[in-house]
C-alpha cells in the first residue's frame, strides 16, 4: 500500500508594514506583533503532527514564521530559494495595485494580467514551487513536511494542484496570513488538497498585506 505523505504550505504571519509598501522580495520586512502570534499558532498547530522536515523562503518574514515551529519540533530550518515571494517590478511602492493602475507611467507593466506583465510569470512560480514540494515530499516519506512561503506562490501551487487556470483575481485567493494549505500524496500521486487557519489570539485584525 502506498505511503501517505503530507506537504503543508504555511503562509508567513503578518508583517510590520505601516506605510503599506508592496514589499515583495525587499529585505528588512519583519513580523509584527500579530505576525509573531501567528507564528506561535502555527507551531501549536503542528506540535502533535509527525513533521519530519521544515523548509522556508529566505525572506525575513518567512524565516521568523518558521523559527517557533523549528524550536517546538526540534527541526532545522532548511532555506530554499524556490519558496521566495514572486518577483514584482512594482515592489517598493506604497500604493495598491489598483492605485498603480491610475498612473499612466505604470501602464507598461499592467497590460497583461494573464502572464502577469508586472512580475514573475505564474508558470514559473508554479514550476519552482512544484519542485520544492517534491523535495519536501521526498524528505518526509510517510510523514509530514512544512514549507513556509508567501501568498501568491502558495495560491498558484494550489491552483496547479487542482488543475485550475493559474491567472486569477488576487482578491479571490484563499490564503490568509498564517494559513496552511495542505497537499496530501498517496505515494507519488496527489490525492487531496485542504486548507486551514490555525486558531490564534490577535492584537488586532491583520490587514491584507503580503
Amino acid at each position: 500500500m502506498a505511503q501517505t505523505t503530507v506537504v503543508h504550505l504555511l503562509r508567513h504571519g503578518e508583517v510590520d508594514n505601516p506605510n503599506g509598501v508592496l514589499y515583495g522580495r525587499l529585505p528588512g520586512y519583519h513580523l509584527s506583533a500579530n505576525g509573531r502570534l501567528m507564528a506561535a499558532a502555527a507551531a501549536d498547530f503542528f506540535a502533535e503532527r509527525s513533521v519530519a522536515a521544515l523548509f522556508a523562503s529566505p525572506l525575513e518574514r518567512a524565516q521568523e514564521t518558521a523559527r517557533p515551529l523549528a524550536r517546538r519540533l526540534d527541526l532545522r530550518v532548511v532555506t530554499d530559494e524556490r519558496l521566495i515571494e514572486s518577483g514584482n517590478v512594482l515592489e517598493g511602492r506604497a500604493v495598491s495595485l489598483a492605485g498603480l493602475a491610475l498612473n499612466p507611467v505604470n501602464w507598461r507593466y499592467l497590460w497583461n494580467p494573464f502572464l502577469p506583465s508586472w512580475g514573475e510569470p505564474y508558470t514559473h512560480v508554479a514550476a519552482r514551487m512544484s519542485a520544492v514540494i517534491e523535495r519536501a515530499r521526498q524528505a518526509a516519506p510517510g510523514g509530514e513536511a512544512v514549507c513556509v512561503s508567501h501568498q501568491l506562490p502558495i495560491w498558484v501551487s494550489r491552483l496547479a494542484a487542482e488543475r485550475r487556470r493559474l491567472w486569477h483575481n488576487p482578491g479571490t485567493r484563499q490564503c490568509a496570513l498564517g494559513s496552511v494549505t495542505s497537499l496530501t500524496f498517496s505515494g507519488e500521486e496527489l490525492s487531496g488538497v485542504s486548507y486551514a487557519v490555525p486558531p490564534r489570539r490577535q492584537v488586532r485584525d491583520p490587514d491584507a498585506a503580503q
